[in-house]
């Protein structure tokens, strides 16, 4: 059960992962010391999805099912609703590297749209 429980936790974290890559400018926009962190993540997702590799934290999420004597992720709400975002059924080369591309458009958009957004401070320090 515990291993089950931190299966669980690492698909959650996943996800929470993979939506921060996605979207985390939104949040650079309140919180600007997370701008090199976003950054990170997108360049380490980016990285997966061009470069085909299996991100780490899939391996540590399969590692806890094997402990937990689970084979597959069919049964739980997690595995019925979460993980198709996850590892969509089908996934090929093509895909990932759309994917990638699409991270880098979503958030050059994002960030463009933030620096338009940032007030100008050159009038204040004059």
């Amino acid at each position: 059960m515990f291993h089950a429980l931190l299966a669980d936790a690492v698909l959650l974290l996943h996800l929470a992962f993979i939506l921060f890559v996605g979207a985390g400018a939104l949040l650079v926009l309140r919180w600007r010391r997370l701008l090199p962190v976003h950054l990170g993540a997108v360049a380490w997702g980016v990285y997966i999805e061009a470069s085909g590799a299996v991100c780490p934290l899939t391996w540590a999420e399969l590692y806890y099912r094997r402990l937990a004597g689970q084979a597959g992720y069919a049964g739980d709400f997690i595995g019925h609703y979460l993980l198709p975002l996850i590892y969509p059924a089908g996934l090929t080369r093509d895909a990932q590297l759309a994917l990638g591309a699409a991270v880098l458009v979503l958030n050059a958009g994002l960030y463009a749209w933030l620096l338009r957004r940032r007030p100008d401070t050159r009038s204040v320090r004059q």
